[in-house]
């Protein structure tokens, strides 16, 4: 209860402050390409339920047609304010959306495609699938890189399988059988500094350009 509380005062207000950004972003998504504004891909929630997530678009439309799952950096489907929407992680803000809807949650793991799952072993679906999948985690912070590792890879979801999902199930049930609202704090600050790290980095990498 007083998880769910967090996640609806969190994402309320989070989505009123935000409010504006969304909405020069969806303009300028718009503009590029007159493409929808956001992805709604499926996901699997708690209880195995799917749902469709909201991010903001930052590929081709079509894009899971045309390629893998699992995005590397330098996929020539992201478009122009793709990649900065992506290197500041501005596009999973819209997923205020699904935590204020109660499909996800502020801290969790992240939400998975449906032949992700059907790869858990009975343990880690009867605790991952227990609990409402969120934004961020300990797994989504220390793989923020995730691009960059599955850069170069001929089959990047195969790349993912097996350099990424091992340890980030780890970390996932870790954090499952640990849940408590300090830890979710903990996380969100964490999240928030790596955030501004890479967006950091990827400042001055753009200026030394």
């Amino acid at each position: 209860m007083l998880k769910r509380l967090f996640d609806i005062l969190f994402s309320a207000s989070c989505l009123v402050i935000l409010g504006p950004l969304f909405i020069i972003i969806a303009v300028i998504i718009k503009c590029e390409d007159g493409g929808p504004v956001f992805y709604r891909g499926i996901r699997i929630g708690r209880s195995g339920r799917p749902f469709r997530i909201f991010k903001f678009r930052t590929m081709v439309v079509n894009a899971e047609k045309i390629g893998p799952s699992s995005t590397a950096k330098g996929d020539t489907r992201i478009t122009g304010i793709g990649r900065v929407l992506r290197s500041y992680k501005i596009d999973e803000l819209p997923q205020l959306i699904n935590i204020l809807k109660g499909d996800m949650s502020v801290v969790g793991p992240r939400p998975q495609v449906g032949w992700a799952v059907e790869l858990y072993t009975d343990e880690e679906k009867r605790i991952l699938l227990g609990i409402k999948p969120g934004i961020t985690d300990y797994a989504s912070i220390k793989f923020s890189n995730e691009d960059e590792i599955l850069a170069g890879s001929p089959d990047p979801d195969k790349c993912y399988m097996e350099k990424i999902h091992p340890e980030k199930m780890r970390l996932s049930m870790e954090y499952a059988k640990n849940m408590s609202i300090g830890n979710d704090l903990i996380i969100i600050l964490k999240t928030l500094f790596t955030i501004a790290r890479k967006g950091n980095n990827h400042a001055k990498k753009e200026t030394a350009a």
